[in-house]
């Protein structure tokens, strides 16, 4: 079952300060494809996101707090999972356009460090063997706001999927 943190919508200024990186795809496609938001989108978009992703219309968005999204309409959020705990400690995760997922770090602390080793929500769920590529600018916001050590994307992603290990067969519940 998901639980929320109740209507907790203020955006971390550490993501407001992530919305003013530009990420780089280019590196013939071996870039990071995010393109953050300025704000969480709001609960009527990503409700209405999550029923045409999942094709369950009963559902509501309440548990995700969407900010970025890739190029090819896949979203990054936090998901709401973990009772009593701020946004800042909820789990960061990746839901794509042909229904690939994953979880992509355990708090927003940890995705800062997946952003600095120079992975993105996509590219840390799907593909976190590949070779980091650190991003100075992301590792200064990082520096600034992240509570936890600094680590290795693959580290951070393992553990955090470890962590939520049903996390795509949860999903999967949903869509039926």
């Amino acid at each position: 079952m998901i639980e929320t943190t109740g209507e907790d919508r203020r955006f971390p200024h550490a993501l407001t300060e992530v919305s003013r990186v530009e990420f780089d795809y280019g590196d013939e496609g071996e870039g990071v494809a995010f393109m953050p938001y300025a704000a969480f989108g709001s609960a009527e978009e990503t409700t209405d996101w999550l029923r045409a992703w999942t094709a369950n219309h009963e559902l509501d968005g309440g548990a995700y707090r969407v900010f970025g999204e890739d190029g090819s309409g896949g979203v990054a959020a936090i998901w709401c999972v973990r009772p009593g705990r701020p946004l800042v400690g909820q789990p960061v995760v990746f839901m794509g356009s042909e229904g690939e997922v994953g979880v992509v770090a355990g708090d927003l602390s940890d995705f800062l460090w997946v952003l600095a080793d120079g992975f993105g929500p996509r590219e840390a769920a799907l593909y976190s063997e590949r070779e980091a590529r650190p991003d100075a600018a992301l590792a200064e916001i990082a520096e600034r706001h992240a509570t936890t050590p600094r680590r290795s994307a693959r580290e951070i992603v393992a553990q955090a999927q470890a962590e939520f290990a049903t996390f795509e067969e949860d999903l999967d519940e949903l869509c039926r």
